[in-house]
């Protein structure tokens, strides 16, 4: 008698990347895309803050300078919201890097990078605040 096995099938993880700048936007959805993530993204601090309440996303990379709320206002708003709880948030800012290793934190992200950053290394930050993430 055959035993049927069913496997669990994994969706891509979805994040939400936002940014200003339309070259470094650009480079990072690429990125993510090419890894296998499930990317929207937004020019703009208010747009990526609907995304995240209406897409759920596992990670958000936010860009900490934008138009509209600041990078620092999503995050807070993030961990305002307790449905967004399990939403990992990696900051991006070339604000320099003392203060962004003060801040950061302080608004609840899980990580942070420095412009200019390596994108194998966001790549790798991103997954790794996900599954410190789902952890807790």
């Amino acid at each position: 008698m055959a035993q049927t096995v069913k496997t669990a099938e994994k969706r891509a993880l979805r994040v939400v990347v936002a940014e200003d700048d339309p070259q470094i936007l650009t480079l990072v959805v690429g990125r993510l895309r090419k890894a296998g993530f499930e990317v929207h993204d937004a020019s703009d601090g208010d747009e990526a803050l609907r995304l995240v309440r209406d897409k759920l996303p596992d990670g958000v990379v936010l860009d900490v300078m934008m138009p509209g709320k600041s990078g620092w206002e999503v995050c807070r708003g993030i961990r305002e919201d307790e449905s967004l709880s399990g939403v990992a948030v990696v900051m991006l800012t070339g604000i320099g890097e003392r203060l962004n290793e003060m801040t950061s934190p302080l608004y609840g992200a899980d990580d942070y990078l420095d412009k200019p950053f390596d994108l194998a290394v966001l790549e790798k930050t991103l997954r790794s605040a996900i599954g410190r993430r789902r952890r807790v």
